[in-house]
């Protein structure tokens, strides 16, 4: 079993890609009601602030900081994932291994995180959440993507509606 070293910095700043297990399926968006009750439940829990976020499909981006002398992404993750598979009526495919430890087969096992260095590296992260949904060709432009947190950012005037990534953002490869 890989031994997953993760980054744990009090009060950090971290990029976050989560995934369906079964990337075909389309459960984020189809039950975006219920993810986002499932954050929202885990944030009254477990605070942390949502910098940005984009939920497509069958995976999902967020940019997050922690509380000061807090580092426990992890846990938050845990209780968002298992928070939103308890809402989903059971009849995904279910590996061996799975039905042994009696795991629901929604999620990926894992999640991949990178600590944010520094405001340039957070602003390349940010710039990136936003603009996945048109790197996937979901859809043509950003604004047009609903399940992002993009347009907040328009309202208050950091981004401008037709704002359209530059190209270092364009042609990264995160996942």
């Amino acid at each position: 079993m890989p031994n997953y070293i993760r980054a744990y910095v009090p009060g950090g700043s971290y990029f976050f890609t989560v995934a369906l297990l079964e990337r075909h399926r389309r459960l984020l968006t189809e039950h975006i009601d219920v993810l986002r009750e499932a954050f929202r439940s885990v944030r009254n829990q477990r605070p942390f602030r949502i910098d940005a976020v984009v939920i497509l499909p069958e995976h999902l981006h967020c940019l997050w900081t922690l509380p000061p002398n807090d580092a426990d992404f992890s846990i938050r993750w845990r209780l968002i994932k298992s928070s939103f598979a308890r809402a989903m009526a059971p009849g995904e495919r279910l590996s061996a291994r799975r039905q042994v430890k009696q795991e629901r087969g929604i999620w990926q096992r894992r999640f991949w995180e990178h600590a944010i260095r520094d405001q340039r590296d957070f602003d390349a992260h940010f710039d990136y959440i936003h603009y996945n949904p048109v790197k996937h060709g979901w859809v043509r432009r950003v604004a047009d993507w609903p399940h992002s947190s993009f347009h907040r950012w328009v309202r208050l005037g950091l981004y401008p509606w037709d704002w359209a990534a530059t190209l270092d953002v364009r042609e990264w490869d995160l996942e």
